[in-house]
């Protein structure tokens, strides 16, 4: 899958509340944009139950729910977007606490001022409805690594400083082979733009014969030796790493890490595709790091504008019972207010598969289908803490971003291991009160759910077991902000654990998506074996991600219109 650039994207948190939840887990939705949103309007019948329609009728605001809601309006269909909860966006909402404003989700992007064919699939899809997230730039985040403490920089010669100094001449070695190789196939990974793919035959149209010239032109350009290469680009990018006899541990540790920061899994994991774009975005000459100016919640505020501006509906607080199947179709939703919501042509859920199949009526769902579901292995959940606290004290030319590994023998994906610290802060100033920051750690999709599972969230036991899991994102955080930061002084403090995730985020077991590995297996289509159901986000193809999800949530949209609406589109767009 081409253009999967938008950097380190792995982050879900605990979702907004309402008066009824406890305050120990209260986090307060920003409710910028929202009192804007279209309600469902009722309409009488059905049997007494209140009744509306659309075209589509998309369950879940996420990032796919929202590109999938925003094209499918700009194609001219009607459409509305159900959330169950009081803001849109999913696990990259953000929210606010006495004047602190949070991100719970990515805050790692880079691609965003991209534009035309090697734009990633987010820039692609908010270029087509119009809308954009202005950006503060930057190039380099801390890293404390069991070697030393170093300030990695993005570019094409910069990295090689940090390597000389931390690992040796022969990971400067290794690191100029990789470089050299990956970097060339970088233009067979972006030649097909994920705006271009739909779900059907009409893909031959869209992409195959629209961008046959610029994918003949990569590849004659690679000449005979890249060309093969990039036969890999579905292969696991361990494949890559080893044919060219890499041995060095800091070089293989570090190329681990940047594949579970991006999808979850580790090299032997990850498409070569993925990471090759990753690397073209990260160590090009003149490349840069992104942030929203006003916060990471901007993107989601950005596609629920281009999704209202061409028609489209986002009703909040619109908690889904089940998907209603009449004949054997998918015909609409069932609301837990009793009103049903039908679909003229299709229901797309941005729900977990787990979470989808939860939806489903028993009967309705081929043995198969469920099989294949239930026995998909799931990433491990999140802790995560948000904090505000007063600058004063705090270094003046402290980064953004802060990556902790405790002990690369572990392996990156062991639980209490990684500790990824953002400061959105020291770029967006008024996204804390005057003189003060917001900080926001996390453990990267490595917490096991099975340590929580049954907990009751107002015992000891649980608040017991919150004080010593987060234990290891606080020490993260005082090795990140020095001597002067003190936990005593932090205004905010929100722990957040798997219970908190699931309840919040409906997410199954808390979990931040399938563990779905390359070379082994393969994402799930956006089609499902129950007609006009449809699914996107990170259940399905291309997978985990922000730049994946937006891509998954922009191929559904195109696969229900016709192929000369796509194509109108893509002219529009300039691709």
């Amino acid at each position: 899958m081409a253009s999967l650039s938008i950097g380190i994207s792995r982050i879900f948190s605990p979702r907004g509340s309402n008066p009824r939840h406890p305050p120990t887990q209260k986090l307060i939705f920003a409710q910028t944009l929202l009192n804007d949103s279209k309600p469902v309007t009722p309409l009488p019948g059905g049997g007494g139950k209140k009744v509306d329609e659309a075209d589509v009728v998309v369950i879940g605001s996420g990032i796919a729910g929202l590109c999938c809601g925003g094209l499918l309006a700009r194609y001219g269909q009607d459409v509305v977007v159900l959330e169950s909860h009081d803001a849109p966006g999913g696990a990259a909402h953000s929210f606010e606490v006495n004047g602190y404003k949070f991100d719970s989700g990515p805050s790692l992007f880079s691609g965003f001022q991209s534009r035309g064919l090697q734009a990633n699939p987010l820039a692609q899809v908010l270029d087509a409805l119009g809308e954009s997230v202005p950006c503060v730039k930057y190039d380099s985040w801390m890293v404390y690594v069991p070697e030393g403490e170093f300030l990695s920089r993005i570019g094409p010669t910069e990295f090689y400083k940090d390597l000389e100094q931390y690992a040796g001449p022969e990971a400067v070695r290794e690191w100029r082979i990789l470089l050299d190789t990956i970097l060339p196939l970088s233009a067979a990974a972006m030649a097909l733009p994920p705006l271009s793919i739909r779900g059907d035959l009409g893909v031959l149209s869209t992409a195959a014969l629209r961008y046959a010239p610029s994918l003949l032109k990569s590849f004659a350009q690679m000449g005979p030796k890249g060309a093969l290469g990039a036969t890999k680009l579905l292969r696991p990018f361990s494949e890559i790493v080893d044919s060219l006899g890499l041995k060095d541990p800091f070089i293989r540790n570090w190329i681990d890490l940047l594949a579970f920061l991006l999808a979850g899994v580790k090299s032997n994991g990850i498409l070569s595709a993925e990471m090759i774009y990753m690397f073209a975005e990260w160590y090009k000459p003149g490349c840069s790091l992104e942030y929203p100016v006003k916060g990471s919640g901007e993107i989601v505020d950005a596609l629920v504008r281009g999704l209202q501006k061409f028609g489209g509906r986002l009703s909040l607080r619109s908690h889904v019972n089940n998907i209603v199947i009449e004949n054997g179709r998918a015909t609409g939703v069932n609301l837990r207010s009793g009103q049903f919501i039908r679909a003229k042509k299709a229901v797309v859920s941005n729900a977990s598969m787990w979470d989808t199949l939860n939806l489903l009526p028993k009967e309705a769902v081929p043995d198969s289908y469920k099989r294949s579901v239930e026995a998909t292995p799931q990433c491990e959940s999140f802790m995560h803490l948000h904090l505000g606290f007063d600058a004063e004290g705090i270094p003046e030319d402290l980064g953004i971003h802060h990556i902790v590994v405790n002990d690369w023998n572990r392996g990156v994906d062991a639980d209490q291991n990684v500790v990824l610290i953002s400061v959105p802060s020291v770029l967006s100033p008024h996204l804390a009160p005057p003189g003060k920051h917001v900080l926001h750690a996390y453990t990267p999709g490595t917490e096991p759910y099975s340590l929580w599972a049954g907990l009751d969230r107002r015992s000891a036991q649980y608040k017991n077991l919150k004080a010593e899991r987060s234990e290891v994102m606080w020490k993260a955080v005082e090795r990140a902000l020095g001597p002067g930061f003190s936990r005593d002084k932090c205004e905010v403090k929100l722990v957040g654990t798997p219970l908190t995730h699931e309840r919040f985020l409906r997410r199954n077991r808390g979990t931040y998506g399938p563990a779905i590995e390359a070379g082994k297996s393969s994402f799930p289509g956006h089609p499902t074996p129950i007609p006009q159901l449809f699914c996107c986000g990170d259940s399905t193809f291309p997978g985990i991600g922000v730049p994946a999800v937006a891509a998954s949530g922009a191929i559904v949209a195109n696969s229900l219109v016709s192929v000369g609406l796509h194509s109108k589109l893509l002219d529009a767009v300039g691709i």
